[in-house]
């Protein structure tokens, strides 16, 4: 297992990049010829808040949050990489994810994944996430799933 930290960085970070673009590929084979429709909703540039995981000092995991609405923090660019999965490593950068939102004055996450991503769908039901009428670009877009979850209140 080794020692896992976490770092609040932004994306101009270099390991959240490298992570990105495994992650990319990852949903590349899983979206197939849906994935230059997500793509555009998935750039990088300019997330102020992003966390990075770290074991043994290795990038292994990340996630962003950012402004969805005035009381929505929007959950991004969840990923782990596939060597370090079935850890419990996403739940720590999604509850660090929750916990900056929280500091940050919003009042729930939200969040987008796909229907071919159950290992993600099982982990945000986990932690109290429920399905939420699909918002956004997503609205009639049948591989997606939008979720939701209220924060504790600061």
């Amino acid at each position: 297992m080794g020692n896992l930290t976490l770092i609040r960085t932004n994306s101009d970070n270099a390991d959240f990049r490298s992570l990105v673009t495994l992650l990319d590929k990852d949903l590349a084979i899983r979206d197939g010829d849906d994935h230059t429709f997500y793509a555009q909703f998935n750039k990088v540039d300019a997330i102020k808040e992003v966390v990075v995981a770290y074991q043994n000092e290795l990038p292994v995991g990340c996630g962003a949050i950012k402004p969805f609405s005035e009381n929505a923090a929007e959950i991004k660019r969840m990923f782990v990489h596939p060597d370090y999965r079935k850890q419990g490593i996403a739940a720590k950068i999604l509850t660090e994810l929750e916990n900056w939102a929280a500091e940050l004055g919003f009042k729930e996450c939200v969040l987008e994944t796909g229907k071919k991503q159950p290992e993600a769908i099982a982990l945000y039901q986990k932690v109290g996430y429920k399905i939420i009428p699909n918002y956004g670009q997503y609205i009639g877009v049948n591989n997606s799933v939008c979720m939701a979850k209220p924060l504790p209140k600061s």
